[in-house]
């Protein structure tokens, strides 16, 4: 899903919304209640804000539902938005789109850190955390990209057909976060 919208980029900012569309990529569908037990919010709130986010079609009613109960569902696997656009409203939304997922994404990883020494052995070996810093130009950045793509792409089914993991498969989250690093003085002596 790409949203260009900025009133729905803005809406998908909201923390606990960005946790719904997760949880229900990797854990749904779901009804409000059961929302409101992975997340510790209260059932009223999860309605709410299932409700805002089907507003902007990051979810949708899911069918099954009885009564009041009724489950949602995430619309797509993945969402995107624009790096860059001409819209000074659109580039706004979407930078502090970007800026929400971020603090998200560490916020995340803080928390895999600190609980990593109840992890076995071989899963902290396997960790990574590190990072480079390479001299590239933006098409060749914009190639990493692609061959990163490249080397997931294999493993991304199994996300939603269980079937295909192996014995041992565990969720992994990858981070993929390039940016030009303004706080090292660009120096074009070798």
């Amino acid at each position: 899903m790409r949203l260009t919208d900025p009133r729905a980029l803005r809406a998908y900012a909201h923390p606990l919304r960005m946790s719904l569309v997760g949880l229900l990529r990797s854990s749904g569908p779901f009804t409000a209640t059961r929302a409101a037990e992975l997340t510790g919010e209260s059932v009223a709130s999860c309605s709410y804000h299932l409700r805002i986010l089907a507003k902007y079609g990051l979810v949708e009613e899911a069918p099954g539902g009885r009564g009041r109960e009724k489950p949602w569902r995430a619309t797509a696997r993945y969402t995107e938005w624009p790096e860059y656009s001409e819209d000074a409203t659109v580039a706004e939304a979407a930078d502090a789109l970007s800026t929400a997922v971020a603090e998200r994404y560490f916020e995340r990883v803080t928390r895999a850190l600190e609980n990593r020494h109840r992890l076995p052995k071989e899963w902290r070996e396997a960790e990574q955390f590190g990072d480079s810093l390479l001299h590239l130009t933006p098409e060749e950045l914009a190639g990493i990209g692609e061959r990163i793509d490249e080397l997931l792409r294999p493993y991304e089914a199994r996300a939603s057909d269980p079937s295909l993991r192996p014995e041992g498969a565990r969720p992994v989250s990858i981070l993929r976060i390039a940016y030009l690093d303004q706080d090292i003085p660009d120096s074009e002596e070798e």
